[in-house]
C-alpha cells in the first residue's frame, strides 16, 4: 500500500515501494533526504531509516504532493549537463530552453560579446560560458533575488568573473553605446490570465518571470525594439517564446528591419525560438 507518510525503522526498500510518488520522485527525495547517491541508494537498500530520516523523507514526499516541483524541493535543476540552485525566486531551467543555448553557440563568433536578457537563475549565460570560455557574457536582470541565484551558480559552475551580472530592466542598466555581437533572451510571454499560470509547477515560480501581465508579446516587443541600440551590424537577436508565438515574434522581427528571420523547432517539434539578424 502506498502512503505519504514513511515510518522509523522502514528499509530504504521499502520506503521506495511504499512511497506515493512515482519511482523516480521518490528516488529523487529520498537521495536529497539521506545525502545519498544513487549508487548508494542501491547499495544500502535494507538499511533501515531513523526516526529523523522517515520524517525528513515523509516531509519531503508531502510536499510533492502538494505539488511543489521537486527541483524547488530539492534546491537543484541541472542544465545543458550543469548543476543549477534553484528557489522560487527564478524559474526552473527546462530542457526546451537549452535550443537557445544551441543556437547561441553556433552563431557567436570567436571572443563574441553576448548579452542574456532577464537571466533569472543564470542557466543560459552560463552554459554558454561554459562551453565557449572565449566569449564575454553580461547577464541581466530586474530582480536582485534572481541575480543573487545566478552569481551563485556561475561561482558554482565558471571561472571567476566569466559572466558580468547587472541589475536592469531590459536595456536600462547598459551604457548608452554599449554593442553586442548576439543578444538572447526568455523572457516572460505567458498571456496573462492563460489557465497554465494555474497548474501544475507554474503555480510555485515567479509570475513576474512567466508573464508580462499582457498579451504575452509585450516583453518581446520592448527586446526587439530595443535591440537595434546594442547590437552590432550583422549580430542575432534570439528570442525564446510561447508555443503559438512563433509567427508574431518573426513579424516584429521582420517589421524591425531584421534579416534571415527564422523559427527553430524544440525535441517536441514546437516552434520554440525565433531569430534574425541586424542588418548596418
Amino acid at each position: 500500500m502506498t502512503t505519504s507518510r514513511i515510518e522509523a525503522g522502514s528499509s530504504i526498500a521499502s520506503a521506495q515501494r511504499d512511497s506515493a510518488l512515482e519511482g523516480l520522485e521518490t528516488r529523487i527525495l529520498l537521495m536529497h533526504a539521506l545525502g545519498l547517491t544513487r549508487v548508494q541508494l542501491i547499495t544500502q537498500s535494507e538499511r533501515c531509516l531513523t526516526a529523523e530520516e522517515a520524517q525528513r523523507f515523509t516531509a519531503l514526499v508531502q510536499r510533492r504532493m502538494a505539488g511543489e516541483p521537486i527541483a524547488y524541493i530539492t534546491g537543484q535543476r541541472e542544465f545543458f549537463g550543469l548543476p543549477f540552485s534553484v528557489t522560487n525566486d527564478v524559474l526552473i531551467p527546462r530542457p526546451e530552453t537549452e535550443l537557445l543555448v544551441e543556437l547561441a553557440l553556433e552563431r557567436a563568433p570567436h571572443g563574441a560579446r553576448v548579452l542574456d536578457l532577464g537571466t533569472g537563475s543564470g542557466a543560459i549565460a552560463i552554459a554558454i560560458a561554459h562551453s565557449r570560455p572565449d566569449l564575454q557574457l553580461t547577464a541581466l536582470d530586474s530582480s536582485a533575488a534572481a541575480l543573487a541565484i545566478a552569481q551563485q551558480n556561475a561561482i558554482r559552475n565558471l571561472p571567476p568573473q566569466a559572466v558580468r551580472f547587472l541589475h536592469s530592466d531590459w536595456y536600462s542598466a547598459l551604457m548608452a553605446g554599449a554593442q553586442f555581437d548576439l543578444i538572447i533572451s526568455n523572457p516572460p510571454y505567458i498571456v496573462a490570465g492563460d489557465s497554465h499560470l494555474r497548474q501544475g509547477d507554474l503555480r510555485f515560480e515567479p509570475i513576474g518571470a512567466l508573464t508580462d501581465h499582457a498579451d504575452g508579446l509585450s516583453a518581446l516587443r520592448t527586446i526587439v525594439k530595443g535591440a537595434a541600440a546594442h547590437l552590432v551590424a550583422g549580430g542575432w537577436l534570439l528570442l525564446e517564446h510561447g508555443y503559438d508565438q512563433s509567427a508574431a515574434v518573426r513579424e516584429l522581427l521582420i517589421a524591425e528591419g531584421y534579416r534571415q528571420v527564422q523559427s527553430w523547432r524544440d525535441l517536441a517539434g514546437i516552434e520554440r525560438a525565433s531569430g534574425g539578424v541586424r542588418l548596418a
